[in-house]
């Protein structure tokens, strides 16, 4: 199995990996230069992201700067809205579903180091995928950690049932839509 094969398969795995390394140099150089288009330049915007990201719906707007680890693990549907300073970190998958509006400042992560010692001074790490569903806000600043999902039509930092208000720290559901 190669290291991202085991990353995918949520096993512990070295970032490190010369073909996952050349991968984020990769992603490096297309983001630097998506991030110094101009911002009114919208098509041009548009194809840059889709050359980023692994799958991109209809009406697709990501405001810069922009980062993310690989892009390709990142799937949006259509009407998707990120707002500045969006970090995705997607050594793992991110499933994103239509009609989604993210504030700026949000971290969406997937990695997580590992939890013995000799591990995490090796490097290695686990990932877990993030799936947020249809219609859904997440606030400025939040940060999705890894193995989270947020059900449809929720407003939130961690796992929500669908049709559900969260917030504080630490979130909590306080209302059904």
């Amino acid at each position: 199995m190669t290291e991202k094969e085991k990353s995918h398969a949520e096993l512990l795995y070295q970032p490190q990996d010369p073909q996952l390394s050349a991968e984020r140099d990769c992603t490096v150089k297309k983001l630097y230069d998506y991030n110094q288009l101009h911002p009114l330049d919208r098509e041009t915007r548009s194809q840059a992201i889709r050359q980023i990201l692994g799958k991109a719906g209809d009406n697709c707007v990501v405001e810069q700067p922009f980062f993310c680890t690989y892009g390709y693990n990142i799937t949006v549907g259509d009407n998707f809205f990120l707002n500045v300073n969006g970090k995705l970190m997607d050594s793992g998958k991110i499933t994103i579903g239509n009609n989604v509006f993210i504030a700026p400042n949000v971290c969406i992560i997937t990695e997580e180091h590992a939890m013995d010692i000799e591990q995490r001074a090796a490097g290695l790490e686990y990932t877990h995928p993030v799936v947020i569903g249809d219609n859904v806000w997440i606030c400025t600043g939040a940060l999705i950690l890894p193995g989270v999902t947020i059900g449809d039509g929720s407003v939130v930092t961690k796992d929500v049932p669908a049709g559900c208000l969260a917030a504080g720290n630490p979130a909590r559901v306080i209302q059904r839509l």
